[in-house]
């Protein structure tokens, strides 16, 4: 993706139910206006296209709670605003996040037609049991369909996957992952369960009531698994925890890693954009109402100034993610990010190449820690 590549994010906050594990900014709703979303998304998106003047755009995502319920008449009008405010790449990306249950999938087709051209598929797992447990509305038959609709609909597709989940061992993951890599999708999004504060799971572990999570030695086994497979299958890792084959990265989140500018549109959305000699972080209301009443006021998000060191601490966090690494430059910014930075590549925590600087892959299970110990 390149530097200057710009992308949208649309954020739709509804879910049919919220899932245990989940501390995104979703919403259960009994009814939605689609039409006055619909009307906020598009004022909004014309608003922000002032801002940032002539563009072109290289990708849109529709995330959420859960973009696949939102009537395609919707999204058709968001892609149709989002290109005559700013204009299309040739070979533009727009994704949207769907879940495999029959009523949305049926909508891949209405989807496709509006523009849609890659869709992101909430698999989570490839057991009923474990769906149950996860929270999820759908079993696994449903989800393969779901996906074998969506390769049929669209160019591209990708799979989630949630792994260290409780009393899953190491051959369980083997067999699942295995079976998820020859559905034949370009692309998987592989996450190890995370329990967040403020969510059911985190009330549930913190009282106790969560039993059979991997301790650290067994989800190290288990991520160096996932590395062997997808390495295997000829979707290798190229950031930590997204796995692809050759041309089928996603180019939206790329743009996120590489530092480039989004505009954020919906709740709870944040966008960086370039105006100027100025980098804007934008931030939107993460209430439903608060954000549709915000936008009928002229305006759906705030906005600030990023520092240079800001900027530069969101390059090396974003960054770093990447197994390409980022450009040298970024991490011989200041003497201390230098020193830190030289420090790490002589111990073999970071490599260099000419003008990139990554983490090596021994130490991309502990990214977090290697990331503190250059910039704390």
């Amino acid at each position: 993706m390149a530097a200057d590549a710009f992308g949208l994010y649309v954020h739709w906050p509804f879910c049919l139910a919220k899932c245990p594990y989940c501390d995104f900014n979703s919403h259960v709703a009994g009814g939605v206006d689609h039409d006055r979303w619909a009307d906020a998304f598009v004022r909004e998106i014309g608003r922000v296209g002032r801002m940032t003047g002539p563009r072109r755009l290289d990708t849109i995502f529709f995330g959420g709670g859960t973009p696949s319920l939102m009537d395609p008449s919707t999204v058709g009008r968001i892609i149709d605003s989002a290109g005559l405010t700013w204009g299309f790449a040739d070979d533009i990306e727009i994704t949207l996040e769907a879940n495999p249950t029959s009523a949305e999938a049926d909508r891949f087709s209405a989807f496709a037609l509006a523009g849609v051209n890659r869709i992101s598929i909430g698999v989570q797992a490839l057991d009923d049991g474990d769906l149950l447990a996860l929270g999820r509305q759908h079993t696994a038959d449903e989800a393969l369909r779901a996906v074998d609709l969506a390769m049929n609909c669209v160019e591209r597709v990708s799979i989630d996957l949630i792994y260290a989940r409780q009393g899953q061992g190491l051959e369980d993951w083997r067999a699942e992952l295995s079976r998820a890599l020859d559905i034949g999708t370009g692309h998987l999004s592989l996450y190890q369960l995370t329990i967040e504060d403020g969510t059911v799971f985190g009330r549930r572990h913190a009282a106790g009531r969560l039993p059979g999570l991997p301790d650290e030695d067994l989800s190290a086994d288990l991520f160096e698994l996932t590395q062997e497979l997808t390495v295997a299958a000829g979707r290798p890792a190229y950031e930590v925890s997204n796995h692809a084959e050759p041309g089928a990265r996603a180019r939206h989140n790329l743009i996120y890693w590489n530092g480039g500018d989004f505009a954020g549109i919906g709740p709870g959305a944040h966008g960086r954009l370039s105006i100027g000699e100025t980098r804007l972080a934008t931030e939107c209301p993460r209430s439903p109402a608060e954000w549709l009443s915000s936008v009928d006021s002229g305006r759906g998000d705030t906005a600030s100034e990023l520092t240079k060191n800001e900027i530069l601490e969101e390059r090396v966090l974003m960054g770093l993610r990447l197994a390409d690494g980022m450009d040298a430059d970024g991490l011989l910014a200041t003497p201390t990010l230098r020193e830190r930075t030289t420090r790490l590549i002589e111990d073999g925590v970071l490599w260099r190449s000419e003008d990139r600087v990554g983490v090596s892959p021994p130490h991309r299970l502990v990214l977090n820690s290697v990331i503190a110990s250059l910039l704390t």
